[in-house]
């Protein structure tokens, strides 16, 4: 039996990867102004991370439109 091939987007990520590891991080030595900081830079980054989502959704679409797909 053959397995289709996994495109790198549905690909599984190794665990420990960067969110996973800001997530898990201790915050008690941080002051107010750093915390400040950091969800500043979280924000963006959560922006730039919903901005590639849309760039790929969009190539996404427009790859299943010409091919026919209904890869989901």
């Amino acid at each position: 039996m053959t397995l289709p091939a996994m495109n790198d987007d549905d690909a599984p990520r190794a665990k420990g990867d960067a969110a996973g590891k800001l997530s898990g991080e201790d915050l008690d030595s941080y002051s107010l102004h750093e915390l400040d900081g950091r969800i500043a830079i979280l924000e963006a980054e959560i922006r730039r991370v919903k901005k590639h989502r849309d760039k790929a959704a969009s190539h996404r679409s427009a790859a299943d439109a010409l091919f026919g797909g209904n890869n989901g």
